[in-house]
């Protein structure tokens, strides 16, 4: 493909070509990795935590299930997983990032869980159709190149009556847009240069947040990946929402 036929993507409010996105976003997850769990508690004030208990709970997994935890990071969200599915279940933590990965590995040794760990695009999964009871992909979306075709892949390697969850960040109501502006645009980066010391990176973080779809687009995006019925739910008055979709 020549330059000129290139398409352009978003990293956060900036256009970039799509062949360069996943290096820009690996350098922002590499600087930020070693704190990135501190750095989710401060900011979010904890609430990150209540937020992905209630992705873990609309799973609906039980013992002796199979679950991908796409966009995992550091892996908290594969920990809990492997409390719930126990030893006869199995659980897959991947992630594009080798840095956020081995943070992850670190603490799934550290909590001794029963989970495998692969490096690898969510837009070209590794797995089998129909492998998965449930896939969920937690504050990792936004990061994606092509939404859609991640959105298909999760669909794809999910059984029938399986699972797809979205955890995300979203759009807020209106009323609370002016102070969560604020927050996002001054505070975030400022507070990302004194605990992380790059503020560049959590200046894009917060514009990715703004360029991602609105609750029922992406609601929208994931029929069209094949699930239904999809619904929808906010948290903390939008700031992130959750998305659940059922494989038919």
């Amino acid at each position: 493909m020549s330059e000129t036929d290139q398409k352009n993507t978003h990293f956060g409010f900036k256009e970039v070509p799509e062949s360069e996105k996943a290096d820009d976003v690996r350098h922002v997850f590499d600087s930020v990795a070693k704190r990135y769990d501190l750095m989710n508690d401060l900011l979010s004030m904890g609430l990150h935590r209540a937020w992905k208990r209630a992705a873990v709970a609309c799973t609906e997994l039980k013992a002796g299930d199979k679950v991908l935890d796409i966009a995992s990071g550091t892996c908290d969200l594969a920990i809990r997983f492997g409390h719930i599915v126990g030893e006869n279940g199995e659980v897959w933590a991947t992630d594009i990032n080798r840095a956020m990965l081995s943070e992850g590995l670190r603490r799934i040794h550290a909590t001794g869980t029963q989970a495998h760990v692969a490096q690898c695009d969510c837009e070209a999964l590794p797995f089998e159709d129909n492998t998965f009871d449930a896939a969920v992909v937690s504050f990792g979306l936004r990061n994606m190149t092509h939404k859609d075709r991640a959105l298909k892949e999760m669909t794809r390697v999910v059984r029938s009556g399986g699972r797809v969850v979205v955890l995300e960040f979203s759009h807020c109501q209106k009323w609370l847009k002016p102070l969560y502006d604020f927050y996002s645009f001054k505070f975030m980066p400022w507070l990302g240069s004194k605990v992380a010391g790059d503020a560049p990176s959590y200046r894009y973080l917060t514009e990715s947040i703004r360029m991602h779809p609105d609750q029922e687009t992406l609601a929208g995006m994931m029929h069209e990946a094949g699930l239904q019925p999809v619904k929808w739910t906010n948290l903390t008055f939008g700031i992130c929402a959750l998305h659940i979709g059922v494989k038919p």
